[in-house]
């Protein structure tokens, strides 16, 4: 079973950059998927996503005001740590053959 993730109402917000309101009608009109635990909403992380690049102007938020922002930030200077670019070219070359 993979692991899931989940957020509440008002870390959501935070991270998109958007109000918590929307994200409350977004529940209510059943476009994420969540469950309630101890009376709190916990909402699919991967839905939040899915969600949120659905719309045009809560994409721009999450670039903007939410957590999009920053990515600028967390470019990695040390390349010892970062992914072989040629291991990427092998796989996405092994993905075209396999489909041919």
């Amino acid at each position: 079973m993979p692991n899931v993730i989940r957020v509440t109402v008002s870390e959501a917000a935070r991270l998109f950059g958007i109000d918590q309101k929307t994200i409350r009608r977004a529940i209510k009109i059943q476009q994420l998927r969540y469950i309630v635990v101890q009376g709190r909403y916990k909402i699919n992380f991967s839905s939040l996503l899915e969600w949120s690049q659905g719309k045009i102007t809560t994409k721009n938020k999450l670039s903007n005001r939410g957590i999009g922002q920053y990515v600028d930030k967390w470019k990695i200077k040390n390349r010892l740590y970062s992914p072989d670019p040629k291991i990427f070219q092998k796989s996405d070359d092994n993905q075209k053959t396999d489909k041919a």
